[in-house]
């Protein structure tokens, strides 16, 4: 006789019938109630052990963290807080927990103590409905793009180039650190590695991605991405997954549209999919933001910031409108934002993307048109406005409590210019000349945009610490596990 999966017991009304439950325990009260877990729920199922001809080295061993095998009844409970348990005719230990050594007792652990014990966090029901959620998540992207006809295309891990020319990445390299092969000018002669080149982890799937588009039309790349960047806030991993998608024939407003609808698909499926981990999730955060001043406190729900998104369509102007809304604004006069909005140019922070998102427009936002200087080399350039200041057809979405969800742009298609901008910032043409291709053989205009999953995790799971929505979190310092 197979065992059953706790989630098809908990919704089933087949009582009478014989079934046998595999699981780890969460609790054991009064030698006679066991919360069983398996993973397949976020909710225990109750074994109700008759204790007293069950066998004493048994039920010593009905520990927090054991697994157990049980036998029994599916019976309606007659207690509070469930609608079946399991009256148990045999119990057995499959693998024992020692309840003095086990860490994860039955009582509420703090993030921060859970993060130093990754390897068992999923174990418990707040990790459980993260994870759920991201899997969820994860699946809704891939059924996004699979509907509309594009193809999923991997770019590569390891790969010579820094498409964000951001320069903080994590070097590839089988040489001897301590005994390098130097050139004669004294620096490490990357000829004798195993690549023959200096080589790296990926930033961004992007440049490769663009290729593709331009063979295949539409494609994604979604895979993980690395940052070396000495950044240790909430909002920054040194490992982490990009969605990535690159649409030939697609131009700014093509591609809003589609970052727009990616993003309410995937949020609305994970609604759809896991219901009872967003409303465990809800309350969590609900207790959670108790101890906080009211000031700081989310005026939506979990569920509410959900459906605020589903439900809006997303505000979009460009940054130099934007920047006008800053200047005026109370928090720019009062001197409140950490960082004042003088005037055009400015790089935008977290708190201004905020402010337009929860305060002015009260729905996400997506801002278009930055200036030149603050954007990558690909970007393609408008005609310098009236005051002649230069802008590039860039996209970023802005969500409440998070910032910047998604970044994007219509690509340069004109080589002439593509190239001047190269130059302009320091990339040489020689090491791209693949990726300049695309532009002397049947260049069209295209457009991409790329969402940091863990961001968009983190987003709907109502998590407020980066590092709580990967199984695994790599950041400065930190690499366990």
């Amino acid at each position: 006789m197979e065992h059953t999966r706790i989630k098809e017991l908990l919704q089933s009304e087949d009582f009478g019938k014989e079934v046998i439950v595999k699981g780890w325990v969460r609790t054991f009260r009064n030698n006679q109630f066991i919360a069983i877990n398996d993973g397949s729920s976020i909710n225990n199922i109750q074994a109700v052990v008759d204790f007293e001809n069950t066998a004493d080295e048994i039920l010593k061993k009905i520990n927090t963290g054991a697994a157990v095998r049980v036998k029994g009844n599916l019976i309606e409970s007659q207690g509070k807080g469930q609608r079946v348990e399991v009256k148990a005719t045999e119990v057995s230990v499959i693998g024992e927990s020692d309840p003095e050594k086990y860490p994860l007792q039955p009582k509420k652990h703090s993030l921060e103590f859970l993060r130093e014990i990754a390897h068992l966090r999923v174990r418990t029901g707040t990790f459980n409905a993260i994870f759920k959620v991201r899997n969820a998540l994860s699946f809704a992207v891939h059924k996004f793009f699979q509907e509309r006809d594009f193809v999923y295309f991997h770019s590569p891990i390891i790969t010579g180039s820094d498409a964000e020319g951001a320069g903080d990445m994590f070097r590839v390299t089988t040489l001897d650190p301590t005994n390098p092969p130097l050139t004669e000018d004294g620096k490490v002669d990357f000829k004798e590695d195993f690549f023959g080149k200096a080589t790296n982890l990926t930033v961004s799937g992007q440049l490769e991605g663009e290729l593709a588009a331009l063979a295949f039309g539409n494609i994604y790349t979604f895979g993980p991405t690395f940052r070396a960047e000495n950044s240790n806030t909430t909002r920054h991993l040194a490992e982490f997954w990009m969605i990535e998608p690159e649409m030939a024939f697609y131009e700014l407003e093509d591609n809003m549209d589609l970052a727009e609808d990616l993003l309410k698909y995937v949020i609305k499926h994970a609604l759809e999919q896991c219901p009872d981990e967003i409303e465990f999730l809800k309350n969590r955060l609900l207790e959670e933001e108790k101890s906080k001043p009211q000031a700081e406190r989310s005026e939506l729900n979990l569920v509410e910031k959900l459906n605020f998104v589903l439900e809006n369509k997303f505000e979009r102007l460009t940054y130099t409108e934007a920047v006008e809304i800053l200047q005026r604004s109370k928090p720019n006069q009062k001197k409140q934002f950490k960082y004042l909005i003088e005037g055009w140019g400015a790089d935008l922070q977290s708190e201004h993307e905020r402010y337009l998102v929860e305060k002015h427009f009260k729905k996400p936002v997506i801002l278009t048109d930055y200036p030149r200087e603050i954007k990558s080399f690909y970007m393609k350039q408008n005609q310098p406005d009236a005051e002649g200041r230069h802008t590039v057809r860039a996209m970023d979405i802005l969500f409440p409590g998070i910032g910047e969800m998604v970044g994007g742009s219509q690509r340069e298609e004109n080589l002439e210019k593509l190239l001047t901008r190269m130059s302009e910032v320091g990339i040489e043409a020689e090491e791209m000349e693949w990726f300049l291709d695309t532009r002397r053989f049947g260049s069209v205009p295209h457009s991409g945009f790329g969402v940091g999953f863990e961001r968009l995790v983190l987003f709907t799971t109502g998590m407020t610490n980066i590092r709580d929505v990967i199984p695994f979190p790599r950041t400065p310092k930190n690499a366990e596990f």
